[in-house]
């Protein structure tokens, strides 16, 4: 098997880097997905997976970690980026913590996900914290910038001080099957990031089939993607567990091909404490220990932050606190 590589030089220096293989139209052409199977088999995990009390908590600040905390909004600022950052460096109440008697420990939110117009002052704002900046990019969300433009892009946000790149790829290469014009298009992202982590987002709302959300996946880890990631979190369908089960048995194989282990992040739609603990559960179930971590899962979001610490926060007093004592920053 292929040796796995670490990132030097950047907050992401505990991460694998995935170099690629050549695209394989023989492994494509046999991916099958069983869309009821898929949907009985992450419908089951709610009331097996079931965690309260201590062990809740604790998934919980792991959940934290793991958060991509983000803002992409049109109305975005400077100072709601700074905002954010802020929250990123202190995601939960000191005196939450000092409840559940972690105190003592520095507990952050996994990077900070913004446009690239913001990038420079997010690195400002996280300096000396080991917290990476995340650029979307390459058009984002829709994707349809001219290609060299996008390269720009990425080359921009990385040269701002970017640490990690979320890419969109073209979805027409994918309801079309143009795995050879996807493949490239990839590989062009990937050489564009140099050291930065890439994140490639297949807005699966819009690819149609679980078939083709393997197959996109696929392709994007074959071209070099450190991780995929379900969705922009503009679409009118986002992260869902069916569209996520196939997306990780993916990664799976894809280990199982090359021996590299590929990054997943779920965007869009996970808003809810309870709902990222069943994404916990599956990946535990699916891939191991080793995809409990920030190096190689993230959660897109920025309301999931809020309900976690209202649900720490219960944990501690016994109480709910209404959800706007609770800023995302």
């Amino acid at each position: 098997m292929q040796q796995t590589a670490r990132l030097s030089g950047s907050a992401s220096s505990n991460s694998w880097r995935n170099a690629g293989m050549p695209l394989d139209l023989g492994i494509l052409n046999n991916v099958r997905v069983n869309r009821s199977a898929t949907e009985r088999r992450v419908a089951a995990l709610p009331g097996r997976r079931a965690v309260k009390g201590p062990a809740q908590s604790a998934w919980l600040l792991k959940a934290v970690t793991c958060i991509d905390l983000t803002t992409l909004n049109g109305d975005d600022t400077e100072g709601r980026v700074r905002r954010l950052c802020a929250k990123a460096r202190q995601p939960v109440r000191p005196d939450i913590l000092e409840g559940l008697g972690m105190g003592d420990r520095r507990i952050t939110t996994g990077a900070v996900c913004v446009y690239h117009r913001f990038v420079p002052t997010a690195v400002e704002a996280l300096k000396g914290t080991g917290i990476p900046v995340a650029a979307v990019s390459t058009g984002f969300p829709a994707g349809l910038a001219p290609h060299d433009t996008k390269l720009a892009e990425i080359q921009a946000s990385v040269a701002d001080g970017a640490e990690e790149i979320d890419i969109v790829i073209t979805r027409e290469h994918v309801l079309t099957g143009n795995w050879q014009a996807l493949y490239d298009e990839m590989r062009d992202f990937r050489e564009a990031c140099g050291e930065a982590h890439v994140k490639a987002i297949l807005a699966t709302g819009d690819l149609k089939t679980l078939r083709n959300v393997a197959k996109a996946s696929l392709v994007c880890m074959m071209a070099g993607a450190d991780f995929i990631k379900t969705s922009t979190g503009k679409e009118g369908v986002n992260a869902t567990l069916p569209v996520s089960l196939t997306m990780i048995r993916t990664i799976r194989q894809y280990q199982e091909l090359t021996g590299f282990k590929i990054g997943y992040k779920p965007a869009g739609g996970v808003s809810k404490a309870k709902d990222v603990l069943n994404y916990f559960a599956l990946m535990k179930e699916e891939l191991g220990r080793d995809w409990l971590e920030p190096d190689l899962f993230r959660i897109g979001a920025s309301s999931l932050l809020a309900d976690i610490e209202r649900q720490l926060e219960h944990h501690v007093t016994g109480a709910y606190s209404a959800l706007e004592r609770h800023p995302i920053g």
